[in-house]
Formats: C-alpha cells, sequence, structure tokens
C-alpha cells in the first residue's frame, strides 16, 4: 500500500480548514470597550488606594457611552488635579484622553446619545438579574 506524498495531504489541510481572520473592532464596539475598561480600572483605583487624598477626590467616573453628558465627564476627569503619589491616576487619565478624542473626533458619527442624564454617570448602574417567569 502506498502512503499519499505531501502534496495531496498539505492540499487536504489548505482546502478543509478555511482563513480565520478576526474582524477589526468598530468604532463603537472600541468605544464600548475601552470605557467599560476605564469603568473596571476607577473603581479597582478606588479600592486599592481609598486613603490616598488625591483619588478620594477625583470625579466619579461610572461610563455610558450613550449618555450625551458622558463627554463632559472624560474632559472633568482629565483636568482634574494631578496625582504625583498613584501611578494609576495618570494611566487612567491617559485611557480617559483617548476615549474622548475617539469620540469627539473619529467616531463621532456612529455616536447614538439615548440619555441625556448627567446624575446617571455619578454611580454606578446596579446589576440586575431578572428570571424568567416560569410557566404552566
Amino acid at each position: 500500500m502506498r502512503t499519499p506524498g505531501p502534496l495531496p495531504v498539505l492540499l487536504l489541510l489548505l482546502a478543509g480548514i478555511p482563513a480565520a481572520r478576526p474582524t477589526p473592532p468598530t468604532c463603537y464596539s472600541r468605544m464600548r470597550a475601552l470605557s467599560q475598561e476605564i469603568t473596571r480600572d476607577f473603581q479597582l483605583l478606588q479600592v486599592s488606594e481609598p486613603s490616598e487624598p488625591c483619588v478620594r477626590y477625583l470625579p466619579r467616573l461610572y461610563l455610558d457611552i450613550h449618555n450625551y453628558c458622558v463627554l463632559d465627564k472624560l474632559r472633568d476627569f482629565v483636568a482634574s488635579p494631578p496625582c504625583w503619589k498613584v501611578a494609576q491616576v495618570d494611566s487612567l487619565k491617559d485611557k480617559a484622553r483617548k476615549l474622548y478624542t475617539i469620540m469627539n473626533s473619529f467616531c463621532r458619527r456612529d455616536l447614538v446619545f439615548l440619555l441625556d442624564d448627567c446624575n446617571a454617570l455619578e454611580y454606578p448602574i446596579p446589576v440586575t438579574t431578572v428570571l424568567p417567569d416560569r410557566q404552566r
């Protein structure tokens, strides 16, 4: 019995496995991911450095890219006084500046604001679990 050569095996492998190319992130997905990352990092910063005065007096940062007030919130956060003792604050401000730039220039046409409630950005949105109705 003859074993197949390397060429037929290679052709079978190439024909059987389609080339999977990940899709590049859209403006919306990039804004959403970055806003979630900033919110998470801000919450971690408040837990890890709660007694540091410059962390305590930072503007609250719970971002919702569908809220029109998010642009003002990002601008206020970036303009807050520097925090020399905590390096994470500078990193967080850089991310906030990047998100503001993305939202205000590159992805401006992709934005759809559903809310105009600045108070909603002061406190985190509670996570609720909705249980399905029992059907009889």
